[in-house]
Order: C-alpha cells, then sequence, then structure tokens
C-alpha cells in the first residue's frame, strides 16, 4: 500500500522525469530539458511533498468523480434525481468536497513495453460516495515513453449507472516553475467552437457557438497574452482569463491532437492528443500571489495554464453534450498525453 506522502518517479533517456505523490494521484513535476539541453521543472507548484499536501487541492491532482462543473449539484438518471454536494458556490465541482484529488490512490509499478517505465494507480469508490450513485473501481496508469510522452489511461467501470467525468489538473509554465507568466506562451487549439459560461449561473449555459471573432480563436497559434488581457465579459465571467472548455474538431472518440503550448523563450513545446471531446483551458486566475510555490516564488495571476482533457461541463444535465454517463457492464475510458519537444 502506497501512503500519501510518497513521492515516484518515471524516468527515459531523453532526461524528462516525472514526479507523482498517492495523495491525489498528485503530479508535482515534470523536468523537460529545453533546446540547450537544460532542465527544468514545467509543472507548477510547491517545491516538496509536503507543501504540496499543504496547498492547493487541485494542483496536479486527478480530479472526479466528475470532474468540472454539474449545474447546482443536480443531475438524473433513469428518473430518478441525484443532489450531490455544491462546493463552488451553487455548483459541483471536481467531484465534491471530497473528491478523487483528496483520496489516497494505491501505486503499484507495472512492466508495459510501449512505456520506458509506467505505474497503476487505483481506487474504489463507495455507493453513495460524495452522493454519487454506485460502487466505481478505477484504474489510471502513468507512463512514460521514449519520446517524450506522459500518457495518462483512465479506465472505471460501476456497479449502478452513474455519471464520470475525469481528468488531471496540472498547470504548465514551460519557462520552467517560477519563472513568471504564461502570457508569452503561444497556444493553438484544435477548436473552432467553445461552451461559453452564463455569469449568472458561473459555469455553462448549455451554448456552443463559434470561437471566430472571439478572445477564444487560438485555431492558430497566438500568445496567451492576447487573448486574457481583452477587454471581454467572457473573461470576466471566467475569473478574469481563460477558464473554458474548448470543442476538439473533428471528434470521434480516437486519439487526436487537441493542443499545442510553445514557449519560444526555451524552446520547449508541448503537445496534448485525447480521445476526449472537449479541452478546459484554464489560465489559474484565481492565483493571487498569497501562496509561496517553487523556487520561493508567489504563485501568480496566469502562472500557468491547465489544459484539462474530458467531457464537457454539466454535461449529464444537457442532451445535446457528450454522454457522462456510466452503465454496469460498460467501461469508461480516456486516454490524455503530454507529448515535450
Amino acid at each position: 500500500m502506497s501512503k500519501s506522502a510518497d513521492v515516484y518517479t518515471l524516468n527515459n533517456s531523453n532526461g524528462v522525469e516525472v514526479s507523482f505523490m498517492a495523495d491525489g494521484a498528485r503530479i508535482i513535476s515534470i523536468n523537460v530539458p529545453d533546446v540547450k539541453g537544460n532542465i527544468a521543472d514545467v509543472v507548477i507548484g510547491y517545491d516538496t511533498p509536503e507543501g504540496a499536501l499543504k496547498g492547493d487541492a487541485y494542483f496536479g491532482a486527478l480530479c472526479g468523480r466528475y470532474a468540472n462543473r454539474i449545474v447546482e449539484g443536480k443531475f438524473s438518471i433513469d428518473g430518478k434525481e441525484y443532489q450531490l454536494d455544491c462546493n463552488n458556490d451553487t455548483n459541483h465541482l471536481h467531484g465534491g468536497n471530497e473528491g478523487f484529488n483528496s483520496r489516497e490512490w494505491t501505486v503499484e509499478p507495472v512492466s508495459i513495453p510501449k512505456f520506458a517505465q509506467a505505474y497503476n494507480l487505483s481506487l474504489v469508490s463507495p455507493d453513495g460516495d460524495q452522493k454519487y450513485p454506485g460502487e466505481l473501481t478505477v484504474e489510471v496508469t502513468y507512463g512514460l515513453t521514449s519520446d517524450n510522452e506522459f500518457v495518462i489511461e483512465y479506465s472505471a467501470e460501476t456497479t449502478k449507472p452513474t455519471v464520470i467525468n475525469l481528468t488531471a489538473h496540472p498547470y504548465f509554465n514551460l519557462k520552467g516553475a517560477g519563472s513568471g507568466t504564461v502570457e508569452n506562451h503561444e497556444l493553438q487549439i484544435n477548436a473552432s467552437k467553445y461552451t461559453p459560461i452564463d455569469g449568472a449561473i458561473g459555469t455553462i449555459s448549455g451554448e456552443i457557438v463559434p470561437v471566430k471573432d472571439t478572445p477564444f480563436d487560438f485555431t492558430t497559434a497566438k500568445k496567451i497574452g492576447d487573448a486574457v488581457n481583452e477587454d471581454a465579459d467572457q473573461l470576466k465571467f471566467g475569473g478574469g482569463g481563460l477558464d473554458h472548455n474548448f470543442v476538439i474538431d473533428g471528434y470521434d472518440g480516437s486519439v487526436r491532437l487537441a493542443a499545442v503550448l510553445t514557449d519560444s523563450e526555451s524552446g520547449r513545446s508541448m503537445e496534448v492528443y485525447t480521445d476526449q471531446p472537449g479541452v478546459q483551458t484554464y489560465t489559474g486566475n484565481h492565483f493571487d500571489k498569497s501562496d509561496i510555490g517553487k523556487q520561493g516564488q508567489p504563485i501568480e495571476k496566469w502562472a500557468g495554464v491547465a489544459l484539462e482533457t474530458q467531457i464537457f461541463p454539466d454535461s449529464p444535465n444537457k442532451e445535446h453534450f457528450p454522454n457522462a454517463v456510466l452503465k454496469p457492464g460498460e467501461t469508461y475510458k480516456h486516454i490524455c498525453v503530454y507529448k515535450f519537444s
């Protein structure tokens, strides 16, 4: 059995190193070389495991049962309504007050030919846990390839019909953690549409609208700062930056390129691949320098960007959104790949 503060590390021969904890399946560092071979940790967070345990609850963590928001914490399956806890104003967020980000995962090393190193992470969420129906058994693989791909593979099964949406929540700064904001990072997202926020309810309205002529048009690469510094209501609704779900073009359930993040200063680049229909893009708008992070630096607004592959927010209540219901006999599957170069 793993212990919450234990740290596990994945390495390959190129100098890439991924470290995570049993607590929350929390990714606490990803060390990546730049164009000159200099290694830097590109995940914002804390210098020590103890700091990670005491710090922001979602930094690098695996979120569930339902990542992102469910409006008023309500959903119905087969005519039965369920009421979850509302831990984000009037909405349910990332599984509730004690979501998967706060659980101790069981961690075991595994040998899988496609990975230089890999670990299996597992947990069992009992029927009624955080008021969700069904006992949910979750298996996650963290694997690192020789091609600098950090791969997260999820699977889950349930004993009763339930809703599920798992994601990982690392914030990336390709210059290195503690090296300022990501405003000069260039971001490209393969999404010609997004789901706007309704300011009155604090999350998506159910609309799917074009990104064209909005700050959310990342169909060609542009600086994050060019978007977050615009004067737009949607950015205000997101807390002063990006906190929006982008609808991946051509979604068909296969693994495809969703986004590319690039830092010209270091020369580092990260491609994001997924088989999920959306990617929640969040620029850490709530960071206010009150928390001290890596390198002893205050964690400031826009210090990193999270690219969370997932189903859409509030999908259980939107018939035209991707299916979020898992039934007995079915297996939930999700693949996310962060590829560094």
